[in-house]
């Protein structure tokens, strides 16, 4: 695991006050990279990751979810339209509960999609009342991700699944080049620290989980950032990001620095399904 100790929560929540319009014009609905087959559309990419989570967690209609790290709410919105699932979105960010409340009004799900605006580290939720805890790159900016993995586990039916993409520090980090790629990743996200591969299924063991699949999907997600920095050369968005704060101009810099880290394996994207034992 890599760790960016000067990472603060304030620093985590005002980054999405700030950012989420940034995020909406760059990118979409969805704060989540895209998982490409071919060469669809970067929102067409971004709908193929939410819907590949879901079949390979095995998502069932009507479904409990609780969508940590919820963004503006769009896996809790197409969670709650297409499947009928009660959902719980938890944001750190009161910005994007309200974003992501007014467009569950406007898709008509307000009443089964919900959002919270709670730190998810101090989220208390009954024991056993969830079929899914879904985490689409949220679990970057915890700062105890044992403890969490406890807590969701306690959280989860006999049967539920934990369904959880993150951003993992690489399996061979012994360049310096590469460590330094991951470090600052953590800085420039704001992100504590990037667990591996191994760390994310050692600590879903140790709180009861039983993993059922993991995957490697950088090859597939790395394409955003292509986009996502191109997209801030053309609309030549950092001269915008000067007149807010550096920590957003810093944030648009190391778009190069995250694809570089995937291209060298610095880093890799992971998702992981664990099932809690009958």
């Amino acid at each position: 695991m890599i760790a960016c100790p000067s990472v603060r929560q304030s620093d985590i929540r005002g980054h999405y006050n700030l950012t989420t319009p940034f995020y909406r014009l760059l990118w979409g609905v969805h704060i989540h990279h895209g998982l490409w087959e071919g060469n669809e559309s970067s929102r067409a990419a971004q709908q193929n990751l939410t819907e590949t989570l879901i079949r390979e967690a095995a998502i069932e209609r009507g479904a409990r979810v609780l969508d940590v790290g919820c963004g503006m709410g769009g896996s809790s919105i197409h969670l709650a339209k297409n499947l009928g699932c009660e959902v719980t979105g938890v944001t750190i960010s009161p910005v994007q509960r309200w974003w992501a409340t007014q467009r569950a009004r406007w898709n008509r799900v307000g009443s089964r999609a919900k959002f919270r605006c709670t730190d998810a580290e101090k989220l208390e939720v009954p024991a056993e009342s969830l079929d899914v805890v879904w985490c689409i790159e949220c679990s970057e900016h915890l700062f105890d991700k044992p403890r969490f993995f406890e807590k969701a586990a306690a959280w989860l039916k006999p049967g539920g699944r934990i369904a959880l993409c993150a951003w993992l520090a690489g399996d061979d980090l012994q360049s310096e080049a590469k460590v330094k790629d991951v470090y600052d990743v953590c800085e420039g996200f704001f992100c504590p620290s990037l667990g591996s591969t191994d760390d994310y299924c050692g600590w879903m063991r140790d709180a009861g989980l039983t993993v059922e699949r993991v995957h490697d999907w950088t090859s597939r997600v790395d394409r955003t950032w292509e986009l996502c920095r191109d997209r801030v050369q053309k609309t030549h968005m950092r001269w915008l990001a000067r007149a807010i704060d550096a920590n957003t101009v810093m944030f648009l810099d190391r778009f190069d620095t995250i694809l570089r880290a995937y291209r060298t394996g610095a880093m890799k994207y992971g998702c992981f399904v664990a099932r809690k034992p009958d």
